[in-house]
């Protein structure tokens, strides 16, 4: 029988089965005083990496190497084994010589997922391996759970982000994809860092849950006896230290949503969002571009990276189009020809577009952002600035030089997929403070992700903002990018799921 062909319990059958056998192990292994769990620390002198790195120099030397035993093969008088760690993979090789008979049969009793310590001699097999001819060598932690059936592996999506250090253990390309992103939030701290940036931190638990559109998690204060909520942006509080004179700030950190789940999206995600003190939305885009292609040349050696089969190039300058060009081109819908809310309300209709309130109640700007999301967007697949947004879904920018329909906001997109927001940031207390009132009656109309009015970050705008540019970068989504990966849950080490039954 094949393992396709083996049942769910007949697999859940064995792994419980090998699972009591481990136990039994264990049990005999404290019997003789050779408990793992009552080893406290391990020498380590090398890792993996080292050793191969450094084979010309520590050749015949005595090294201390440790991890996770993957293999165990070899009969007889000889063993050749497996470990793995941080870095990769390093053989061991064990001979009855060199252990002994009693020590070479214990060895061979261990199981794979079990944590060894070695140490032994540095030299190279016939195959020009590097290996460690093992004089000495402990069990420092007993794995009481068998790892997955080596070919079929941890396979299921579900289980995979269940149990991700199980799946990091038995799919090495996983591991890999999460020391990519290490680099990459790395490396643009490193890029924000050279340009004057200072990263601060600000509050995640907040009174008001403003700086975005979005569905905010509410819980309470005992204490205060308040509600709060958990962020949805750190625009506000950054914004109040460009009022208190730092010029250039960023953070990097979790945001929080109350809404849907899908391939793009997770509950807590990561954002960056840095402003700038004397800089416009043009500044902004020139930031964007040069770190993207920064990091990306930083942690993949080029600008280019294939995304699920389509080559993208993230090499400056990137496209810039207005939002009115792209629903012409895409829908078909000449925006610059239209003169009335009721036009556009007419066209809404036409297209199908559906809104949070009444269509009576819906303007020609928000039609113009409806017909961009459901035409247009899709079609930006190489990286795309996408420019001058309308008032009405910018609360938080500066109108348009020269239009004061529109605003100077873009978000950056690629492959049909939105990785950043921006805006010349507005800095009118009067005229933000109308716009807060604007969003307060869409609530009253039943938009429940409009913005709410922050009187704490009206009185620091009073105070004075100089002019500032904004931008905003979705983490995830651009390691989605960067690594090829189809889904944000396969970026998150440990993304947020439905509990088990």
């Amino acid at each position: 029988m094949s393992t396709d062909e083996i049942s769910i319990q007949e697999l859940e059958s064995q792994y419980n089965e090998q699972e009591g056998l481990r136990r039994d192990k264990l049990t005999e292994l404290q019997k003789v005083g050779k408990d793992p769990f009552d080893v406290y620390k391990v020498e380590r002198t090398h890792t993996s990496e080292e050793v191969k790195s450094n084979y010309e120099t520590l050749e015949g030397k005595i090294v201390t190497v440790a991890g996770r035993m993957m293999s165990k093969r070899g009969q007889g008088k000889v063993v050749f084994s497996d470990i793995h760690d941080r870095d990769g993979k390093m053989q061991l090789f064990l001979k009855i010589d060199e252990v002994g008979e009693e020590n070479l049969k214990e060895y061979k009793t261990y199981d794979i997922g079990d944590w060894i310590e070695a140490t032994g001699e540095v030299f190279k097999t016939r195959t020009e391996e590097v290996t460690v001819k093992v004089k000495t060598f402990k069990l420092i932690c007993k794995s009481l759970k068998p790892l997955p059936e080596k070919w079929h592996g941890l396979k299921d999506p579900d289980l995979r982000y269940r149990q991700r250090e199980v799946d990091i253990i038995t799919n090495v390309e996983v591991k890999d994809t999460f020391i990519k992103r290490s680099k990459i939030i790395s490396g643009i701290r490193e890029f924000l860092d050279n340009k004057g940036f200072l990263e601060v931190e600000t509050p995640i638990l907040a009174p008001i849950a403003g700086g975005a559109a979005a569905k905010p998690f509410i819980t309470h204060h005992n204490t205060l006896g308040i509600d709060m909520y958990l962020r949805i942006a750190t625009e506000l509080y950054l914004k109040r230290l460009i009022v208190a004179g730092f010029e250039k700030v960023y953070e990097m950190g979790r945001n929080f949503r109350n809404e849907g789940m899908s391939i793009r999206h997770n509950p807590e995600f990561t954002v960056i969002e840095l402003y700038e003190a004397y800089s416009d939305y043009n500044d902004m885009m020139e930031i964007t571009e040069n770190m993207v292609a920064h990091v990306c040349k930083k942690v993949n050696g080029t600008t280019k990276v294939m995304y699920q089969g389509t080559e993208i190039d993230f090499m400056p300058p990137w496209r810039r189009v207005t939002m009115v060009d792209v629903v012409k081109e895409h829908a078909g819908v000449d925006f610059n020809a239209i003169k009335s809310n009721e036009e556009a309300q007419a066209i809404a209709k036409e297209k199908h577009l559906e809104f949070a309130k009444p269509l009576d109640t819906v303007t020609k700007g928000e039609v113009l952002n409806a017909l961009y999301e459901e035409f247009g967007e899709a079609n930006m697949i190489q990286p795309t600035f996408v420019m001058d947004y309308p008032v009405e879904v910018s609360p938080l920018t500066k109108k348009k030089r020269g239009n004061p329909e529109l605003t100077e906001r873009f978000e950056g997109f690629v492959f049909g997929r939105e990785i950043c927001n921006a805006y010349s940031e507005l800095n009118d207390p009067i005229v933000q403070r109308e716009r807060f009132e604007q969003q307060a009656k869409d609530r009253e109309l039943g938009d429940d992700e409009a913005y709410m009015m922050d009187e704490q970050f009206m009185s620091a705008l009073e105070t004075g903002m100089p002019p500032t540019g904004g931008l905003g970068i979705g983490i995830d989504r651009l390691i989605m990018f960067l690594t090829d990966s189809a889904s944000i849950r396969d970026v998150l080490l440990f993304p947020t799921m439905k509990p088990q039954s």
